[in-house]
């Protein structure tokens, strides 16, 4: 009996062997497996885009950029129609309460040595007489060589010796988060600096401009800033500080600027040609809702419905008909009317321009050529 199973003997002596020689070196074989929930714990670090403790290099070498402008408006007392009648007029001098000065301050940037500055529209729109002051002191009256209401924009131009004019950064990299430093001259008190981040980009719909493309900070932009620099931590403008939304008149902590490569742009066409030079089709669009898309029978809720076409404008030449859907722009799908109408005004007058059109259940491939926007459109 023993003779018939002594051939096993080596071969479970050989595994209880190795198990005891798994026990003592691989304990863990054995444990009862539990559940365990796998961190990635980070070193200790400021991160990559640790910055200054001081931005007073940055603000040193922009703001003898940022100037103070001042406009003096020669206003009629329309709104005081008692002195218009000749009862009430014989009893004060002829030439009292006529008109009345309605003076106004903001802010600018010089772009160039020329003596070229940036600022916004509303600040010097209307106005009969204009006067820069500079960081170093001195003054001098400006022409306005041209403005563009649809972004806010004008181009002043002064003629002094030795102007520093400011280093511009591309605002097509900027990131939330961003340091931004706002220069300008809030309240009439003199050249002010505020700090903040970047707390958003592309903002637009906000009611303000035709053409919105905004930089949102929270650098603190009172009145009397708009015009002014919003640049960033190496002292390069980034954008044009344009705008604040607030319920109280003052900062909140939600203020826009335009970007600088938006502002440049403009700036270029105003210098150059006297107007800003924008592509056009000529048609009235609205966004597509789901329900329409359904009613269509469309998948796709992202489209724009042609609403009107202007008569022997590009978009009525190239065979483009009310009711037709917009689905592609230049090969790209539409995202909303926003984006579509800047991405067209960007084009330069004479580009061809395919479209993707959706058209009584069909698909459709027209071709549109671009012209310049009307002034009349303006």
């Amino acid at each position: 009996m023993i003779q018939r199973f002594a051939f096993l003997v080596w071969p479970i002596l050989s595994g209880i062997l190795a198990a005891i020689a798994l026990l003592i070196y691989l304990p863990d074989m054995f444990a009862p497996q539990t559940s365990s929930l796998q961190i990635n714990q980070a070193e200790y670090s400021q991160g990559s885009g640790q910055g200054p403790f001081s931005y007073a290099d940055a603000v040193e070498h922009a703001a003898p950029s940022v100037v103070n402008i001042y406009t003096r408006t020669v206003v009629p007392n329309s709104n005081k129609p008692l002195y218009n009648d000749p009862n009430i007029q014989k009893h004060y001098d002829k030439n009292r309460n006529k008109e009345r000065v309605q003076s106004s301050l903001g802010s600018g940037v010089i772009l160039s040595p020329e003596g070229y500055i940036a600022t916004n529209n509303h600040v010097i729109s209307g106005a009969d007489s204009i006067v820069v002051a500079l960081k170093d002191g001195r003054e001098a009256t400006a022409s306005v060589v041209g403005s563009d209401p649809d972004t806010d924009l004008a181009v002043l131009k002064i003629t002094l010796p030795d102007l520093p004019g400011i280093t511009i950064s591309s605002s097509a990299n900027l990131r939330v988060g961003d340091v931004a430093l706002a220069i300008g001259n809030p309240f009439g008190v003199g050249q002010t600096v505020t700090m903040g981040i970047i707390s958003a980009t592309g903002r637009n719909k906000l009611g303000l401009n035709t053409y919105e493309d905004f930089i949102q900070t929270d650098a603190a932009i009172n009145p009397g800033n708009s015009g002014g620099a919003l640049i960033n931590a190496a002292g390069n403008l980034i954008g044009i500080n344009t705008a604040i939304f607030s319920r109280s008149g003052g900062s909140q902590g939600i203020g826009f600027a335009i970007p600088s490569n938006q502002a440049k742009q403009v700036m270029q066409d105003l210098i150059e040609h006297g107007r800003v030079i924008r592509g056009w089709v000529g048609v009235e669009a609205q966004e597509i809702t789901p329900e329409l898309a359904e009613s269509f029978g469309l998948e796709d809720t992202k489209g724009l419905i042609i609403a009107g076409v202007f008569r022997d404008g590009p978009a009525h030449k190239g065979g483009l008909l009310p009711g037709d859907i917009l689905l592609k722009i230049d090969g790209k799908k539409i995202i909303n009317s926003h984006n579509s109408m800047y991405s067209v005004a960007r084009m330069l007058p004479g580009t061809s321009l395919p479209l993707k059109v959706w058209r009584n259940g069909e698909i459709l491939e027209l071709t549109l050529t671009v012209a310049e926007r009307p002034a009349s459109e303006n």
